[in-house]
């Protein structure tokens, strides 16, 4: 699995400058960075946390390669924790990254080219020096031989040079993208020496060669993968280390489903996990463990952008195509009756694909978005413009007539009606069937409650659960109907948003344009996004872009809930300061103290 880079723009806020570029030891959006060239540590980490002791986490599914960068196979949970990059972000800023590999970066006042200057204490775990070469190499072999999405999500950026052992320039094909020295800085390096003799282009259980905080001590094929710690990780006491990566070990056994994970933590198997579904937060957690303390039951506010879940119709398929075919099954679909029966109202609906944050579109457009979208009126429906925007709602009682109206009269616009019970198309007499596939059980019983809605309108809908494996590969070669997708923005979007939502990414193997979206605006506007020169224009062009996806109907969005649900053995401690922009579980650590009761009381 790739390990999705949440985008940003530099700004260098500190450092000597002159002329043609600036230097800095690190890198944010649009304004100043929070932290100093001379800070201690991040405020949320505490730098005296003790090392050690082992963790039990919970995975689904199961896993076949140790290869997190190719497109073939599927990788295990928590495999980036043994690479490094370039810069690291800080989780208490809408956007910054500071020298984690490289000591400084200088970045071009026309943003052509940045150049990375390496520490020379940077040590792969096999104690050779991490270079500059390790760095160009990793870039040329990710855009040429691994997954996709990495010509993607690097198109814009020319080439690597190397300067010298310790400093590589990147060259970029546009300039003024200011995010483009980020997003370098955020690659994961690999070494070079090694895959001169391991071959890059093909999935292994062999573990891979790195330079982070960990690396793999154990591997049972597709049921557990155990990290250590590294006791003379070369980073362990920079400042943007201190007081992370706390656990000794990290052992991350697989379930196929997310019930029997939970009956792991309840028997002792698992030692953390955080709970998603709603109906065993409310009814599942009441057994003695719990109930003497020995696990705790927590909810953590969630101050971050809430990840965008939805329905996706696969527009590559001719019955998607018609926009009203889409808002009609919109309409079946009764979000209130599902979280009064079986979410306990737990959630609320998602509105935006940049929910809790300055950058969702709400009520009419601002001054901003109007700038942007007039130029685009006559290829937008009116009510963009005139219209607030509002999902379908019902009340609740699961028999939401007037929906089941308004989506046959839709159909009806569409070239649909219903002959002998089914929804079917006048000129063809194709019946609108549809096909669910999930690779979690849990999620079944959603779908089913849609299908039954759906039945209403005369739409069939088969839902299939498959294995991880088979799902994966469903999804990256666009080979599904209909699936649920869980997407995670950033408070800085970017590069990232052309393998979302444009046309060119529709037809990449492997990029995230699930629903195979193209349209030229969008097209233009995740460009505006990614060159624009201040945060308003920023949150402008996203507000735009986000009110374009919702009013096309892409999708049927689903539901979030802004807290962290965690449950957890009665062993840890963490940081006074919770990270704004993560649950910051990583900076955790087991407490002596605690765990000499825990382990009293096995």
């Amino acid at each position: 699995m790739i390990r999705f880079v949440l985008s940003a723009l530099l700004v260098l806020a500190t450092g000597a400058s002159h002329a043609q570029s600036s230097s800095s030891h690190g890198l944010s959006m649009f304004g100043d960075l929070k932290y100093a060239a001379d800070f201690e540590h991040f405020d949320y980490a505490n730098p005296d946390a003790p090392k050690g002791g082992t963790v039990r986490l919970s995975a689904l599914g199961s896993f076949d390669s140790l290869n997190p960068f190719i497109l073939k196979g599927v990788s295990p949970s928590g495999i980036g924790g043994i690479f490094d990059s370039m810069t690291i972000s800080a989780d208490d800023e809408t956007f910054s990254e500071y020298g984690l590999i490289a000591e400084s970066v200088e970045v071009a006042d026309d943003v052509r080219w940045a150049i990375y200057n390496l520490r020379k204490e940077a040590r792969w775990h096999d104690g050779v020096a991490l270079t500059a070469e390790d760095v160009a190499w990793t870039f040329e072999t990710l855009t040429t031989r691994g997954h996709p999405f990495y010509k993607s999500y690097y198109s814009s950026v020319a080439k690597a040079e190397v300067l010298d052992s310790h400093s590589v320039k990147f060259y970029f094909s546009e300039g003024n993208n200011r995010e483009l020295p980020i997003i370098i800085g955020q690659m994961s390096v690999l070494p070079k020496h090694y895959y001169e003799e391991n071959d890059f282009d093909k999935t292994t259980m062999t573990p891979p060669l790195g330079s982070g905080p960990y690396r793999i001590k154990s591997v049972d094929a597709g049921q557990s993968i155990t990290y250590e710690l590294v006791e003379d990780y070369w980073a362990r006491d920079l400042p943007v280390r201190k007081g992370t990566n706390n656990f000794g070990e990290l052992r991350y056994d697989y379930y196929q489903d997310l019930t029997v994970a939970l009956e792991a933590l309840k028997a002792g198997d698992v030692d953390f996990r955080e709970e998603y579904i709603s109906k065993n937060w409310k009814t599942a957690y009441d057994f003695p463990a719990l109930n003497d303390g020995r696990v705790i039951k927590e909810e953590i506010p969630n101050g971050s952008i809430q990840r965008m879940q939805a329905f996706v119709f696969n527009m590559r398929k001719e019955k998607y195509a018609d926009i009203r075919v889409r808002k009609a099954l919109g309409y079946a679909y009764d979000f209130e009756w599902m979280n009064r029966n079986l979410f306990y109202d737990a959630y609320k609906r998602n509105t935006s694909f940049w929910q809790n944050s300055d950058l969702a579109a709400t009520g009419l457009p601002t001054d901003g978005e109007l700038e942007l979208l007039s130029a685009y009126r006559d290829q937008l429906d009116d009510a963009i413009f005139t219209t607030e925007f509002a999902l379908p709602v019902t009340d609740g009682r699961g028999n939401p007539r007037a929906n089941f109206r308004q989506a046959i009269a839709l159909f009806k616009e569409a070239g649909w009606s219903i002959q002998d019970g089914k929804m079917t198309n006048e000129k063809t007499g194709e019946k609108f069937e549809m096909e669910f596939v999930t690779r979690q059980p849990s999620v079944e019983k959603l779908a089913l409650t849609y299908k039954k809605s759906l039945e209403r309108i005369g739409v069939d809908l088969k839902v299939r659960v498959i294995d991880t494996a088979q799902y994966q590969k469903l999804v990256e070669s666009f080979e599904f109907d209909t699936i649920t997708m869980v997407l995670a923005q950033s408070q800085s979007p970017g590069n990232e948003q052309r393998s979302f939502w444009t046309s060119k990414a529709a037809d990449e193997e492997g990029s995230r344009n699930y629903g195979g979206i193209k349209n030229p605006v969008i097209d233009e506007l995740v460009e505006k996004i990614i060159k624009a020169d201040s945060r308003q224009a920023q949150i402008d062009a996203t507000r735009a872009l986000d009110r374009l996806l919702l009013n096309n109907h892409y999708m049927i969005p689903q539901y979030f809930a802004d807290t962290y649900r965690v449950a957890y053995w009665n062993r840890f401690s963490r940081p006074d300061i919770q990270p704004t922009n993560s649950l910051g579980f990583g900076n955790w650590w087991i407490d002596p103290e605690k765990e000499a009761v825990h382990q009293s009381q096995k």
